[in-house]
């Protein structure tokens, strides 16, 4: 029988090796450790997520869980048990393909302090607005962590999430990706900042500007970039 590139279970596959991919960056540029970090990716009527224990170095496809918006799943495996707030940013956002989470030491600093990011440079028009807003703690893997993400996340496209780590989403996958890695690095950029003095921030019409020029920025597809 002829292989079909474009069948359901083939989109299933590319889907389920992006997420590997993605787990294995996150690991690779920094942004996790061990078995921490998450990655889901909207496909068909629900969404895949990667699986709870199992560090990124050994992870395949077929550990990769399909789930329901309903919050269902059939797989031998169990999902990360962040599910709920990759489901709910998923489910809510449509704009959203895909969500990272992470607990990359800068932005994990910020958060363990409980604290906002302002708008020290024009790269945080990448997040969609003038601050990176810090959720306020809630245990991991709950209804109530869902709701303040969704919250802090509200005209934004990434989060801290206090005592606990940071999100960062996108359209696609390598735009979640991106993003959080600019997150990190603005984070680390303010942390040393506030040791050398006092940061200048940038006022909110500047960064609203930056946002619509944004619209066109980050990382594209070749077709998209000759277009």
């Amino acid at each position: 029988m002829q292989h079909n590139p474009r069948s359901p279970a083939a989109d299933a596959l590319r889907a389920s090796e992006a997420v590997v991919a993605a787990m294995r960056d996150l690991i690779g540029l920094g942004l996790s450790q061990g078995t921490s970090g998450n990655v889901s990716v909207r496909h068909g009527d629900g969404f895949l997520v990667s699986p709870t224990g199992i560090p990124a170095d050994i992870l395949t496809p077929d550990d990769i869980v399909p789930m329901t918006f309903a919050g269902t799943w059939d797989h031998r495996l169990a999902p990360s048990s962040e599910w709920r707030f990759h489901r709910d940013i998923l489910a809510r956002r449509p704009e959203i393909g895909a969500v990272v989470h992470a607990h990359p030491t800068y932005c994990t600093a910020f958060a363990l302090c409980g604290r906002d990011i302002p708008a020290v440079h024009y790269m945080i028009a990448a997040v969609g607005g003038p601050t990176i807003r810090c959720a306020p703690y809630a245990p991991y893997g709950t209804d109530a962590l869902s709701d303040l993400a969704l919250a802090a996340l509200e005209g934004r496209a990434g989060c801290l999430l206090a005592n606990h780590g940071m999100i960062a989403t996108g359209p696609t996958l390598e735009k979640a990706l991106w993003l959080a890695v600019e997150m990190e690095t603005l984070c680390r950029q303010y942390a040393i900042a506030l040791q050398v003095g006092t940061p200048v921030i940038l006022p909110d019409d500047e960064i609203a500007r930056t946002v619509e020029r944004f619209k066109t920025y980050g990382p594209r597809a070749r077709t998209d970039a000759q277009s």
